[in-house]
């Protein structure tokens, strides 16, 4: 990547997530802020501290790639100096004159200034700017990784709220049947057909319906509030969602592994061992010797008010090269040779981990993703069955046709029914983020 770009690369990734961002926080009505999944992503990407920071350290390479850092651009220094002085002179001279005073004032003003420019150190400096140049494209996988995992962690948060919610409708539904089947049985007392036992079961069982359905609310107010935390906005606020869980059914295994040498965590881990190659490179160029070329400009006035010389002044240019040679240290750069090719070894191995850990992830959650999705279509057709059942058996027993127990079996198999197909609708969709992710396709 060009790193005149990269500012540009950057803007693109940004400029969406603060349009979109804008318009969520425009559909805030009262205390409820309604928001779909692309703008919760794209608030995510806009406040997430993580990005911020990962942003900064982009910012930050991009500025220390440059020559003057890898010491390959012209130094030049400026120098003054100016100093009063008082002083007690007493000289004896070998033509008989003696010269005697106290307290002679005197000044000394020294200016110059110098440039040097590095001619040859054996191509360190070409190896440390490249250096410098590719922790900046690392940095900015590093951003791209963390804008992949922050996208992840908003669609998986943002789907369990959906998940809790389904959960919540689903004990709707049965509170209802079991408010239809209190009524029912009151409407059977008034009319001298049915015991207060039925009524006072009926009514237990609603009261526990409505318990569980504050503690699920409660369940999705937590989902809620992680939301929250991972778009950066206030805990407090009310969130309103109104959406579904819809599988992306075509993501293929082969697909997912051929794309890891895309991902970003695998791109930055290439870098480190190229960045780690060119440090072997710079280690090995301190064996070699170091050629500059100095010149400089001086000014110097020295003035005495008693003495032999009372005013000594001088000026002019200068020019030279400098040549050092390390002859021995110690084996200090051949150790730091040695340890910066097993640094590289390591980056390599290092990388080699990372494939082969997200390789084997890909592979579970593909099966965790086949697996759910195969359940999935059974899943639906139970759950529309037991609603069925449900209707159908409140249906016989208003006309005294089901049993109460008969009743209570049909919303138990309609409430698991409704858990079990969230639930595997659930587990198919993190499947699928996961999946995504570790190929780098997540938008």
């Amino acid at each position: 990547m060009n790193p005149l770009k990269i500012s540009d690369y950057l803007a693109k990734i940004f400029i969406v997530s603060i349009l979109v961002s804008a318009n969520a926080f425009s559909q805030q009505t009262g205390d409820s802020l309604r928001i779909t999944l692309d703008e919760a992503i794209a608030i995510a990407l806009k406040n997430t501290y993580e990005i911020q920071i990962a942003k900064n350290n982009v910012e930050a390479n991009t500025i220390l790639n440059n020559y003057g850092i890898a010491g390959g651009l012209p130094v030049i220094a400026g120098t003054l100096s100016n100093t009063e002085q008082i002083t007690n002179v007493n000289q004896k001279l070998n033509t008989g004159v003696e010269i005697s005073r106290k307290g002679a004032m005197g000044n000394n003003t020294q200016a110059g200034i110098s440039a040097g420019i590095l001619l040859y150190n054996g191509n360190r400096v070409v190896s440390t700017k490249k250096r410098l140049a590719e922790l900046q494209y690392q940095s900015v996988e590093l951003l791209n990784s963390q804008i992949q995992n922050t996208i992840a962690d908003v669609m998986t948060s943002y789907y369990d709220v959906v998940r809790q919610l389904s959960y919540v409708n689903t004990l709707i539904t049965s509170i209802a049947a079991s408010q239809q089947r209190l009524d029912i049985l009151e409407v059977r007392k008034a009319a001298g057909m049915a015991n207060n036992a039925d009524i006072f079961q009926a009514q237990i069982d609603l009261n526990t319906l409505n318990q569980t359905l504050q503690d699920q609310r409660m369940v999705a107010g937590v989902a809620k509030t992680e939301l929250l935390r991972l778009l950066t906005l206030d805990i407090k606020s009310v969130l309103a969602i109104r959406d579904t869980i819809t599988v992306d059914q075509d993501v293929q295994l082969n697909n997912i592994l051929d794309r890891l040498n895309v991902n970003a965590d695998v791109k930055a881990a290439d870098h480190q061992i190229r960045i780690n190659q060119l440090i072997v490179k710079e280690t090995a160029a301190l064996r070699y010797p170091t050629i500059r070329l100095n010149t400089a400009y001086n000014y110097s006035r020295n003035q005495s008010g008693a003495g032999l010389t009372l005013l000594n002044q001088s000026s002019g240019p200068n020019a030279g090269l400098s040549v050092a040679v390390p002859i021995y240290n110690g084996g200090i750069f051949k150790r730091q040779h040695k340890v910066a090719e097993i640094n590289t070894t390591n980056a390599r191995i290092q990388k080699d981990v990372i494939l082969r850990d997200y390789s084997a992830d890909v592979v579970k959650m593909y099966e965790t993703y086949r697996s759910s999705l195969q359940q999935l279509e059974i899943q639906k057709e139970s759950y529309n069955l037991s609603k069925q059942l449900l209707d159908l058996t409140l249906q016989r027993f208003k006309l005294i046709q089901a049993t109460i127990i008969d009743v209570r079996e049909a919303q138990r198999s309609f409430e698991d029914a409704g858990y079990r197909m969230i639930n595997i609708n659930y587990a198919a969709k993190a499947a699928e983020i996961q999946l995504k992710r570790l190929g780098n396709t997540l938008e």
